[in-house]
């Protein structure tokens, strides 16, 4: 008989005392996002939930976000808005997440295009542009992580878009301008850019004159000019 004591084991922490990762975070943003096309949330309390999305630490305090919200549907942002086209039928919700890469080189993504729900940026000694003043959004919430290394990326958004940032630089710039604008529309898409920089540049601003209300309208004029 062993008789010796031997220290109990720690006991692993509850579910709920977790720290949160990026994919916890990922599933509430998209509660969020459909309680916000629902009605169930107006435009201040989505974006007061969401500034404290991103201050969280554990999956408990996340978890209190969502409390009295039903579980995502998977709803694509409606076509309530100028702006924004709905999906193509059969299409996902929330599609993969497309990587933009500039290694000692440039990259850009402008024009008529549609940015998924994330959106990876990588930035090696090189340049990159993400330009959506002209994109089409499916999506409620469009987040975009940045990473930019002795890099530079600029990112342009409608200047009615909500934008909001989180993060930093190290010997380097991470700004996000017009966070917090009187003039965005509660009804537009949110814009989230989460970036790091070391010894690099990062930069998200509006584009003064470019509004989501605004492309039917001026596609319509093309089409018919």
């Amino acid at each position: 008989m062993d008789l010796e004591k031997h220290p109990a084991a720690p006991a692993a922490p509850a579910p709920a005392e977790l720290r949160a990762s990026d994919a916890d975070r990922d599933r509430i943003a998209q509660i969020l996002a459909d309680a916000l096309a629902e009605g169930r949330l107006d435009a201040e309390e989505h974006s007061e939930r969401l500034d404290s999305l991103y201050a969280l630490k554990t999956v408990g305090e996340l978890e209190v976000l969502v409390r009295d919200l039903p579980a995502p549907g998977g709803a694509p942002l409606p076509p309530r808005y100028a702006g924004a086209a709905p999906a193509a039928a059969g299409d996902p919700a929330v599609g993969p997440t497309e990587t933009v890469v500039a290694v000692c080189s440039s990259s850009a993504r402008k024009g008529r295009w549609r940015p998924g729900a994330h959106t990876r940026a990588v930035s090696v000694m090189g340049d990159i542009t993400i330009d959506l003043t002209e994109a089409v959004f499916e999506q409620q919430v469009t987040e975009i992580n940045v990473t930019s290394v002795l890099g530079n990326v600029e990112i342009l958004v409608p200047e009615n878009v909500t934008l909001r940032g989180y993060g930093n630089g190290v010997l380097g710039n991470f700004e996000v301008h017009g966070v917090g604008r009187a003039v965005t529309d509660p009804q537009a898409p949110v814009v989230i850019i989460r970036g790091f920089a070391l010894l690099g540049n990062i930069e998200a601003r509006p584009k003064l004159g470019a509004r989501l209300v605004d492309l039917s309208l001026k596609l319509r004029k093309r089409q018919e000019g």
